[in-house]
């Protein structure tokens, strides 16, 4: 189950997640931008090929869905945990962008409140082997640079709020 939202971005219920998907309720999303601790390079990852949602693609957020009577903030800090094994309380993430992605995903209806957070973490980052496939260290130049590609396979919630993310 997970948290339903309507489209001015207030919970209104929760529903199975393949409902979601297959209906294209709106629901929610938070995600963790890490960043090194001298702020010059950000961690981008590449989903597994078994993911539900965006499988294969890049993105540049640990993150997930938000479960019922879950906050953003309880959910970017699991998310992190879960993902890249990296354990913070929420008062080490700062809030950095939020958005809203009214778009299709194979041909269907996808709505979502993408709510994004930044840390500064120099420490081991330990891959959740059914979620992430790699990742790796690159500059906001980098990152910039493989975005301009209109190919390169990015997921496209977390691209709607990239250039509120990078400097």
């Amino acid at each position: 189950m997970i948290a339903v939202y309507d489209a001015a971005g207030r919970v209104v219920g929760a529903a199975d997640r393949a409902e979601v998907y297959r209906d294209g309720l709106w629901h929610a999303s938070a995600g963790v931008l890490v960043r090194s601790g001298d702020g010059e390079r950000i961690y981008v990852h590449r989903r597994t090929d078994t993911k539900m949602v965006f499988a294969g693609m890049h993105d540049c957020l640990a993150g997930g869905v938000i479960d019922p009577g879950e906050s953003p903030e309880r959910t970017a800090v699991r998310e992190l945990a879960e993902e890249l094994g990296i354990n913070v309380t929420a008062d080490a993430l700062r809030p950095a962008a939020s958005a809203s992605w009214d778009g299709v995903w194979q041909g269907k209806p996808m709505r979502c409140h993408v709510f994004a957070y930044e840390l500064r973490y120099d420490g081991p980052i330990r891959h959740q082997a059914e979620e992430i496939a790699e990742g790796w260290w690159w500059t906001d130049a980098q990152l910039r640079a493989h975005l301009a590609d209109p190919d390169w396979p990015f997921v496209p919630d977390t691209r709607v709020l990239v250039d509120d993310l990078l400097t």
